[in-house]
Parts: C-alpha cells; structure tokens; sequence
C-alpha cells in the first residue's frame, strides 16, 4: 500500500490534468457514437479507474478513444436501425455487445494472446487509422453545418412511401410470429394497418432519413442539402473551436487545448444568449447499472455482432498496447502486456454495464499524465474519479455545451488521428506488384484498400480483408524466396560439398533436385514443375531434402503429383537426408513406401551414389 501512495502529489497532479483533458474528448465521442454524451463520461469514468487499477501499465490513462468509437457508431447504428429507430428498444442489444467484447479482451489477456498483438502488419494499422480520421471528418460535416437530416421535414417526406413499406412489413411478420394466416385472414392486417397513425409513419420516415445520411457515404450524398441550409452560427462555433485548438498550442501546452476551446466557445454561446444548439442533457447522480442487459437479453439480436464484438476487443487491445508501449518509452518501464488486456477488458466490461461506450489506452491522455509527474496507477484511477466528480457537480452546466463546439473538438481529433508516417511514406516504397501496366506497392495497396473498404463499407470486414491480402501477399512473397532458393538446376551449374566427386559418367542419367526451405502451400507451384523441366536423357532424380524442415498438405500432394510424373517417364525417385516432420507426413499417405520405397530413402549423399553405381546404368 506504501508503493502505491509513493508519488502521491505526482500521481494527483497527474491524474488531474488527465481528467480535465479526457473530460471534452469524453463528451465529443459519446455524442459522436450516438449513445449521447453522458456515455462518453460513463466510458472515461469506468474505464480509466478500472483499466488502471487492475492493468498493467502503471501511468496509462483510458478511456473512450477514436477508433473504439467510430466501431462503436457502426455497432450502435446498426442496432438501432433493427429497433425500429429506437435508441431505448436498442440499448440492451447494445451494451450487450460492448460487455461481450470487454469479456473477449480479459479472455485474450487470459490466454496470454497480449504479446502477439504486435504481429498485425502495418500497413493493416496504418490505412485503419487513416480511414478513422476519414469517417470523423466526413461524419461531423453535417453537424458543423447545424444540418440535421430528421428535421428537414421535405427530406423526410421522401421515405414516406419507403416508411409505409417498411411498417407493412413489420405487421406481416408480426402476424406470422403469432401463427395468423395472411393470405387467409386479410380483416386482421388491414385492421392492423388502420391502427397506424401519421405520427407513427412520421417517426419511421425520420429513422429512415437519418438512416439514409449515416456514415461516412451518407454524410457525402446528403452533403448538397446540408451545403443549402448552412445554420451559420452552428458553422461559426465550429471554426471558433478549430481555431482556438489549434492557435493556444502555440501560446503554451500548459493548459489543454481542447479544454480552452470547450470554456471559451460554450461561454460566448452562452454569455451571449445565442440561439445555439446544446449537447443532450446529462443526467445527475450517480451513474445507475443497466440491468437490462440481462432482464432483456436475447441471443437473436445481439448473434449477428459476435465478431464486431472481436473487432472492439482486439482493436482496444492493439490502441492499448500501442499506448503503453508509448508509455515504457518515456519512463523507461516495461509494461505486461496480458494483464493490461485483462485490466482493459475490466474497465470495458464495467463501463458497458452502467451505459458508456468502450474504450481504450488513450496515447495523448497517458502522455499529459507523465508529463504532469503520474508514476503509478494511482494517477489513471484519479483521472476517472476526477470526471466522476465533474459530472455529479457540474452536470446541468456541462448540458450547455453547444453540439458545434464538440464537433470542432472531433475535427481536430479526426485529423489528429490519421497516419501521416503511413502517408508520408507511398512514394518511397518499393512498387513490387504490377497490375496491369500499373507498378504499385503491396504495402501501398494494402493500406489504400483497407482505407477506402473502412470509410466507404465497413470498418470490421475491411481490417478482416486487409489481413487476408497482407497474408497472403507474404506467404506469396516468402514462396517466391523459397522458389528462387530451390531451382531445379544441373549438377553442373549447382553442387553442395559432397557432390563434387560425382561420377561424371552419371551426370547425364541422373538429376539432383536441391529443396531448401519449407514445402507449403505457397511454394508449391513452382515445384510442380519440376517433372517438366527434367531432360530425356535422366533416368534418376536425386532429392536432397536435408533443408526442407517442413511440409504441410498442399506441399505434401505436390509431391506426390510430380513423384506419380516421374514414374510415368520411368524415371526412379531418391530421397536424400529426409527430416522427421516431412517423413511423418509423407508415410501417412503411403508415399513412402509405395511411391518411393525403403530402400530408395537415404541418410547422406555418398550412401546414395554407392547405390546409383549399381542400379543406374551409362546410356548417354
């Protein structure tokens, strides 16, 4: 307990300034994920005490974090969308799937996945973070232009039609569910259809019109509207915003920015009685657990976000670890990275149950926290009690704050967020692909792909592509090396040490194959080859295996295949220093021995000519 209190006054400080930074980022992102900005606080809080207390770096701060929350909109818009429009219907299922991705992350502490994080390519990263950095700008456009989609009333009008189809749709369902026959009982739909107000097609024609101009491409095709009714005071407060994030970084760093731009901006509004549009309002008193994530519970809705829920987990836990490894480098520490995935995973799982969004290590929060003097977890668990307190005493105050002046916040974030390295470096790599009469960078064409996929589709299938194609281009690439490194060449032109003595009246009668390298799926295709490329005078191959260290089952029937050509020419198979794991494999398919038997498998190279001399005869 002494150790823990060791730095005290460095820790409180620490802390407090990290609280006072975290606290408008909180705001701006809960609002951004559409859960409103009281779980934005629920996720600093939560998060930040319990990621510290129970993670495992000491000065890391957490709390909800760009990339967690432009996944989390996906999450959120896609769960509402199936409620009818209904946030209150939609957030069981909701916090359902941030508590389930919190238990995947204390799960991949558990099993000690936390130190292989690191191997997910860059370019993966690189073109994600950029594509975050996208979708906040392009998603605040409309917002900083004081457009909001459901209260144009002629834009709504056009999903009248589409609004009656869909309430029509959902009676027939109804209906089915409790086992009435349509086609049989028509009184029953069309006393059903009767019921149905114009205020209950008004309400589904404003869900589809705010459904219609979500996302990053909704933003873009609803963008003409929005540039014809420009709220300029909106679009005023969100330049005067920008501006002073931007112009009071080079005053001083002492006071944070963001929070400068928040007081300043909210005061004018405010003081000057503008008729401006205020943030959600935030409830006071102490956050209340959800329970309804488990009285509401239903496996239907919540199945189809399993794997966006692996995304959450495995995308906190890659910004977490990015943070503390931030972290290690500027206290010269080192950070255990499971138990911070377990602490992670805590903080998550917590924040879910009383209604925040999830989160993560946040890089800028953690370095304030250094520099302001934090040392141990103490300071992390102080910056979400400093929070707590913010919005039990100043939570009608903070329900002032204009909607614009987050927004502003959000812009610098999103182009604080994207990665400039990554950009910076297209020109300078190596173009090793061509596609067409086109010559590009693999690495390029990665981070673009998974870029563009992020933006404009979707977040969680792009990063899954992104992997594959990264994947499978290395595997290409590592075929090719173990290619090259195993052509098939004369014995004139190639020879290890103890093939220099060969007889010469054998070396138009024998061919000797050297395989270095595993044999796997992506190098098989060149070896396929080898039947074709062996001349009519050879009557034997010799196959020095001694450096294939393994062979997996596309390998394994690639040998096999080119073993079945050569008996075919009648041309006998030698094995020569066949290793353990390749044996294994090739005797549980039989093609040792049937295919080549005992006695054509050999230790060494010299015990194998002392058998060519006796059974190959000199024909050439």
């Amino acid at each position: 307990m002494k150790g823990f209190f060791s730095n005290f006054k460095g820790d409180a400080f620490g802390g407090l300034t990290a609280g006072i930074v975290a606290l408008p980022l909180a705001l701006a992102f809960g609002v951004s994920s559409g859960l409103g900005p009281s779980a934005g606080l629920y996720g600093a809080i939560f998060i930040s005490f319990f990621a510290a207390l129970f993670g495992g770096t000491n000065t890391q701060i957490s709390g909800p974090t760009a990339p967690m929350t432009a996944v989390s909109m996906v999450v959120i818009a896609g769960i509402i969308a199936t409620n009818d429009g209904s946030l209150e219907k939609a957030l069981p299922a909701i916090l359902t799937v941030f508590l389930l991705a919190g238990l995947m992350q204390i799960g991949l502490g558990a099993i000690g996945l936390g130190k292989y994080i690191r191997y997910i390519p860059y370019p993966v990263v690189s073109g994600f973070m950029t594509a975050i950095g996208v979708i906040i700008l392009l998603t605040q456009i409309l917002p900083s232009l004081g457009y909001y989609p459901k209260e144009d009333a002629e834009f709504v009008l056009k999903f009248k039609a589409q609004a009656e189809e869909v309430i029509l749709e959902n009676i027939l369902k109804e209906e089915a569910n409790e086992g009435i026959l349509v086609l049989e009982d028509f009184k029953e739909t069309i006393s059903r259809a009767s019921a149905i107000s114009q205020e209950d097609i008004g309400k589904e024609s404003k869900t589809l019109a705010a459904k219609e101009a979500s996302g990053a491409l909704g933003a873009l095709k609803v963008l003409p509207r929005a540039l014809r009714n420009i709220n300029w005071l909106e679009l005023l407060l969100v330049l005067g915003t920008v501006i002073i994030i931007y112009g009071f970084k080079r005053i001083t760093k002492a006071v944070p920015s963001t929070l400068v731009a928040l007081v300043v901006m909210s005061g004018i509004a405010y003081g000057f009685g503008l008729d401006y549009r205020p943030i959600e309002e935030i409830p006071s008193g102490i956050p209340i657990p959800k329970w309804e994530i488990f009285t509401g519970f239903s496996f239907a809705s919540v199945s189809p976000y399993i794997f966006t829920a692996l995304t959450l987990a495995l995308l906190g836990a890659i910004d977490s670890l990015l943070t503390s490894v931030v972290a290690d480098n500027m206290t010269k520490t080192k950070h255990k990275p499971n138990k911070e995935l377990v602490g992670q995973g805590i903080g998550n799982s917590i924040a879910a149950l009383f209604g925040g969004i999830p989160g993560a290590g946040a890089t800028i929060r953690t370095v304030v926290n250094i520099d302001s003097g934090g040392k141990t977890r103490l300071s992390g668990m102080i910056a979400g009690i400093v929070l707590l307190v913010v919005m039990l005493g100043f939570a009608s105050v903070a329900s002032r704050i204009p909607a614009a002046v987050l927004a502003g916040i959000l812009i610098t974030v999103g182009i604080g967020v994207m990665d400039y390295k990554g950009l910076k470096a297209i020109p300078s790599l190596p173009k090793d692909i061509k596609l067409g009469p086109i010559k590009l960078s693999s690495e390029v064409l990665i981070m673009l792909i998974v870029l563009v996929l992020s933006t404009f589709w979707n977040l969680v299938y792009a990063v899954g592509i992104g992997l594959v194609i990264a994947s499978l281009m290395f595997m290409k690439k590592i075929g090719d090396l173990t290619a090259e490194r195993s052509d098939v060449k004369t014995l004139k032109e190639e020879a290890w040490k103890d093939e220099k003595n060969f007889p010469k009246q054998l070396k138009e009668e024998v061919f000797i194959k050297h395989v270095k390298g595993p044999l796997f799926f992506g190098s098989t295709s060149d070896f396929q080859q080898l039947a074709l490329q062996i001349p009519d005078t050879a009557s034997a191959v010799i196959m020095r295996l001694d450096r294939m260290q393994y062979m997996d089952q596309s390998g394994l029937y690639a040998m096999e295949e080119m073993i079945m050509d050569l008996q075919k020419k009648k041309v006998t198979v030698f094995f020569v220093g066949l290793l353990r794991q390749p044996r294994y494999m090739m005797e549980r398919i039989d093609i040792i021995p049937d295919l080549v038997p005992e006695t054509c498998v050999f230790e060494n190279f010299d015990s194998c000519v002392e058998e060519l001399l006796k059974v190959i005869e000199d024909t050439h």
